[in-house]
């Protein structure tokens, strides 16, 4: 094998290794596009969905579920210690119902 024939074969090789990421750059692009294209599908049927339910009413947010008893907590932490359950929880600090926050020690 001379030295000419050896660049060649090398030549060839990095064509084939270049050829092949290309070709799979190509595919996961066209994939990225076509799963795109589904979502978009998906989200546009379920926002026609809701669309058709009737709307919720809401609560009216100043009204209020009893007196809150605070213990030796001042009315900054006892806020936000509302707003941390709320968000760990998922549940909206208005369907929540504290009755007493108490510090320990």
């Amino acid at each position: 094998m001379t030295v000419l024939e050896s660049i060649l074969i090398s030549l060839f090789g990095l064509a084939i290794v270049f050829a092949v990421l290309i070709a799979l750059s190509l595919f996961i692009t066209l994939q990225s596009k076509i799963i795109g294209a589904v979502r978009l599908n998906k989200k546009e049927a379920s926002q026609g969905k809701s669309e058709q339910v009737a709307p919720v009413e809401k609560k009216d947010a100043a009204v209020s579920a009893g007196e809150l008893k605070l213990f030796d907590v001042d009315e900054k932490t006892a806020a936000i210690i509302m707003a941390i359950v709320s968000h760990e929880s998922k549940i909206p600090l208005s369907e929540l119902q504290f009755k007493s926050i108490k510090a320990l020690d």
